[in-house]
């Protein structure tokens, strides 16, 4: 077995997970979409439960090389940095016609109170995103776009929560309103 069936495994899985959730996805599920027999399946992971940590940070590394070439971006200042990854996230939903959602978001919501391991798991890529903002933020203050009384700790995290609640309403809604309103408060109300 080579590296790529683990890899193809993960990101057949993942896609289903994401359009399905993790309890409505058998493992006869992920095996047929990535033509793959189960023998394959269990030489790679312990458990359906292994299979989803792998998963989780297969989608944070996703999430990651989408915003590097923004984050690396020398023309935009730390507060347009923080915009275009909300832009790039925004049309991404839009563009999945407002269904499925934040995949991270969604196993939250599911997993965290079945599996001690998956909540760990996905509180540190929640604390992570966090963390992201929050370091965009004090450069923000540095390059002198935001005011020094801003706490960029508790701004970070407003920012993580109040956008996975909109992308819950988003999802009912199925329209961008939500989005569009919580973006328009993150950065023309509380960053302006």
């Amino acid at each position: 077995m080579s590296q790529t069936t683990k890899e193809r495994i993960i990101e057949v899985g993942a896609d289903l997970v994401h359009r399905n959730g993790f309890n409505n996805t058998g493992l006869k599920d992920i095996l047929q979409a990535a033509g793959i027999p189960k023998g394959s399946f269990y030489f790679y992971f312990t458990n359906k439960e292994t299979f989803g940590l792998e998963m989780i940070d297969y989608y944070r590394q996703g999430f990651r090389s989408q915003a590097e070439p923004i984050l690396t971006d020398a023309s935009l200042s730390p507060l347009n940095k923080l915009r275009t990854i909300f832009d790039q996230y925004k049309s991404s939903l839009e563009n999945h016609g407002f269904a499925r959602g934040c995949p991270i978001g969604n196993l939250a919501s599911e997993m965290s109170d079945l599996s001690e391991p998956f909540r760990q798991k996905l509180d540190e890529v929640m604390t992570g995103l966090t963390a992201l903002y929050q370091g965009l933020l004090d450069e923000a203050i540095a390059a002198h776009e935001l005011p020094q009384s801003i706490d960029t700790y508790s701004t970070a995290v407003f920012m993580v929560e109040s956008w996975h609640g909109a992308i819950i309403r988003m999802k009912v809604a199925k329209n961008a309103e939500p989005l569009t309103i919580c973006y328009d408060m993150i950065f023309n109300k509380i960053l302006r």
